[in-house]
């Protein structure tokens, strides 16, 4: 069986992501998969990529071939050139890691108790009064006529 080592779409439209599979090369692209072997986010500043590589290398060696998209990922994360015997490329960009919330929060709350606390409020708006009460209001009171 001819097995090619491809991408399999998944997301919503305009935000697609999708894993790097395994698969017999007559089925479709969301057909049904041997193996998945990696995740790809095109998306993400800067691309998410994480391949398996320990099955890409198996994959590879016992002839699965991939497709240009992912022959591209394999250059990307080194992969490929492991497979070849070449040097391997340079580093990858990874995301800076993000920020832990509870400590965000905790520093929140330090900076947020030299604060004042009765006026962090604002008053409540009044309401401007009904067209029909201005409308009395301003015209004399009738008396009745004798």
């Amino acid at each position: 069986m001819a097995t090619k080592i491809k991408l399999m779409r998944l997301g919503k439209m305009r935000a697609p992501y999708y894993r790097i599979v395994v698969a017999d090369s007559r089925t479709k692209r969301e057909g049904r998969v041997i193996e998945t072997i990696g995740k790809y986010h095109p998306k993400e500043e800067p691309s998410f990529i994480e391949v398996d590589s320990e099955r890409a290398q198996y994959w590879l060696g016992v002839g699965a071939q991939p497709t240009e998209p992912v022959a591209a990922i394999f250059r990307v994360t080194g992969d490929w050139q492991k497979f070849k015997g070449e040097p391997a490329p340079p580093p990858m960009k990874v995301a800076a890691p993000k920020p832990d919330k509870k400590a965000l929060y905790e520093e929140a709350v330090r900076n947020s108790g030299e604060e004042p606390a009765a006026g962090a409020t604002t008053p409540r708006k009044k309401a401007a009064p009904k067209a029909d009460d201005a409308a009395a209001s301003d015209a004399p009171a009738e008396t009745p006529a004798e």
